[in-house]
C-alpha cells in the first residue's frame, strides 16, 4: 500500500523481543531518506481490546531522535499486537510504518527451571529432570521441546 508522506521516510528494520518473562524492546532505524529533524513515535495495542497507547519510555540515539522503545509488564495474549511508528518534521510529511505481531513469536524463553541430573554406575544410567521455564502465556507445558546436550567426562 501507499502511505502519505514522503517515499523512504518511514522506520526500517523494526523489530521486538521480549525477555525476562514481561520486559520488550522494540527497536527501529530512521528512514533512509528521512529528513534530518524526522522524529518517530511508537504506538501500540496488546489485544483488539486495549486502547492504542504511546510509548513511555523511548531509546535515543546520540542527536535524541527516538530509535526504540522499553515496555515492562508485558504480558502474551492470543491476538496479534499492532505497532504503529509515525513521524514528524518540518522539512516533510513522513510516512508511518505498522505491523502486527504474535507476541509469542518474539519471545525469548529462560531457561528450564531446577535441572537436577543424577547418575548411577548401574544399567539405568543418568536420570535428568526439570520444570519449565518461566513464561507469562504457556498454559500447557507440553508445548515445550527441550534439546539435551550430553557430554561424556
Amino acid at each position: 500500500p501507499v502511505f502519505a508522506g514522503m517515499n523512504g521516510s518511514a522506520i526500517e528494520n523494526f523489530s521486538c523481543v521480549i525477555y525476562n518473562v514481561s520486559l520488550m524492546n522494540c527497536t527501529w532505524q530512521a528512514g533512509m531518506d528521512a529528513p534530518g529533524d524526522a522524529q518517530y513515535g511508537l504506538y501500540w495495542r496488546n489485544s483488539r481490546d486495549d486502547e492504542v497507547v504511546e510509548c513511555g519510555l523511548y531509546i535515543k540515539d546520540e542527536g535524541g531522535r527516538h530509535t526504540g522503545c522499553v515496555f515492562q509488564d508485558v504480558t502474551i495474549g492470543t491476538d496479534k499486537a499492532y505497532f504503529l511508528v509515525n513521524g514528524s518534521s518540518e522539512a516533510a510529511p513522513i510516512q508511518f510504518y505498522d505491523e502486527d505481531i504474535q507476541l509469542y513469536k518474539v519471545e525469548i524463553l529462560t531457561p528450564p527451571l531446577n535441572v537436577t541430573a543424577s547418575c548411577t554406575r548401574g544399567p539405568a544410567g543418568c536420570m535428568i529432570t526439570w520444570q519449565p521455564p518461566l513464561t507469562s502465556h504457556m498454559e500447557n507445558p507440553e508445548c515445550f521441546q527441550y534439546e539435551l546436550s550430553l557430554k561424556n567426562k
